[in-house]
């Protein structure tokens, strides 16, 4: 059976899982076939030659060298949608203490808990801490993913008036959609019309500092902006400044840092978007699920580097998972690697994603040595993997 190494403390759901079905955890990652990982930084950490999958329980793979990996044939997953609601609730709450003051008002009772006149001061103090309600705002919602359509359909619920922006909205999320969300067609729009901004993309390089200077200034003045996504969406010095003018009237982010943890009129939070027990026992789970349906089967999951691949649970026949580059002629000289062999084709499937492609092929019999051999001397082949029933 394969063996685990996890990187970070992983919900023992999920590993006990794992390990109910007989797979291994060992403490040195060089004698691993797959890792587990949530926030270990694993760019500067060399993966072995055996490695064959990283799993991140989460969603963000940035602490991962995805690129380098698809070179090797090393599978990265995540887990989308396993800590949405986690983190939706939290967005929730982050705007609900941009619109009341809610922790000035708890700081003023704490200052004054020895006085004996405390609710009496507290009728005339109140008012400052009163702020105003989300119903009836209009709510910017950037990136319509797992995250960001549940934020948008539970702010549709609380009675705001909700704006969305996804250039990449594929057609089944926008079926899932509450029909009421206004669709938004550029992102200076939705700057320009909303009283609350919330950013709910990755961080790539398209959208690394998409909130900068130039966007703050489409802005409506004294508007909110809410960053439960990544610290690298945000031009933080741009910010700091719009918050200084009151341009901006409050910033509620997830990821302290020193530039965010020094705004003024910031509500900084130390990353406990996705920190509930419900959201790590539900990413582990899905982690655990998509290394072992890999492992055992050879079909691909959400991963990040290369496409989807599912041909089912492997019964009686054997498969050849082939990792290589995404060029002409790598299929038909597997197709005759394998009639050389004497194999017939029983299934197939290809998929690509830029560069990387992934071709897993189901064959009737035992691949022989010699036809691995030969298939991982071919030019854009990157890594051959023969998976067999399981006894």
């Amino acid at each position: 059976m394969y063996a685990i190494h996890c990187m970070n403390n992983i919900s023992t759901v999920g590993t006990d899982a794992l390990a109910s079905a007989g797979y291994d955890f060992v403490d040195d990652p060089a004698k691993a076939d797959a890792w587990l990982v949530r926030s270990a930084n694993l760019h500067e950490i060399e993966t072995p030659q055996s490695l064959l999958a990283i799993a991140r329980a989460g969603a963000g793979v940035n602490n991962i060298p995805v690129e380098r990996c698809a070179e090797r044939g090393v599978v990265v997953f995540n887990t989308p949608g396993a800590n949405s609601n986690a983190v939706k609730e939290l967005v929730i709450c982050g705007m609900l203490l941009a619109c009341r003051d809610v922790i000035g008002g708890i700081e003023w009772v704490r200052d004054a808990v020895d006085d004996p006149q405390i609710a009496k001061r507290a009728e005339k103090a109140k008012k400052r801490f009163a702020g105003c309600e989300l119903a009836g705002k209009r709510v910017g919602v950037i990136g319509l993913g797992a995250i960001g359509a549940q934020v948008a359909d539970a702010l549709i619920a609380l009675g705001a008036e909700v704006m969305g922006y996804d250039p990449y909205l594929s057609i089944n999320a926008a079926w899932g959609l509450d029909r009421r969300i206004e669709h938004a067609t550029d992102l200076e729009q939705l700057l320009a019309a909303c009283d609350f901004v919330t950013l709910h993309v990755p961080a790539t390089d398209s959208t690394k500092g998409m909130i900068s200077a130039d966007a703050i200034a489409h802005m409506k003045r004294g508007a909110v902006l809410l960053n439960f996504a990544r610290d690298a969406l945000v031009d933080e010095q741009a910010l700091a400044e719009a918050l200084d003018d009151g341009k901006i009237a409050r910033y509620v982010t997830d990821f302290a840092n020193p530039a965010s943890a020094n705004m003024k009129n910031a509500i900084v939070l130390p990353h406990l978007g996705a920190s509930t027990g419900e959201a790590e026992d539900n990413c582990a789970v899905m982690a655990a699920r998509q290394l072992r349906d890999y492992l055992e089967n050879g079909n691909i999951t959400n991963s990040v580097n290369y496409g989807r691949v599912d041909l089912g649970p492997l019964v009686d026949d054997y498969r050849i998972a082939l990792f290589h580059q995404n060029a002409q002629g790598v299929i038909g000289q597997l197709s005759q690697v394998v009639a050389d062999a004497g194999l017939n084709i029983e299934n197939m499937s290809n998929v690509s994603r830029g560069s990387a492609a992934y071709t897993l092929v189901e064959v009737n019999a035992p691949v022989p040595e010699e036809a691995i051999e030969r298939l991982a001397a071919l030019e854009h082949v990157r890594r051959v993997r023969v998976i067999a029933p399981s006894a």
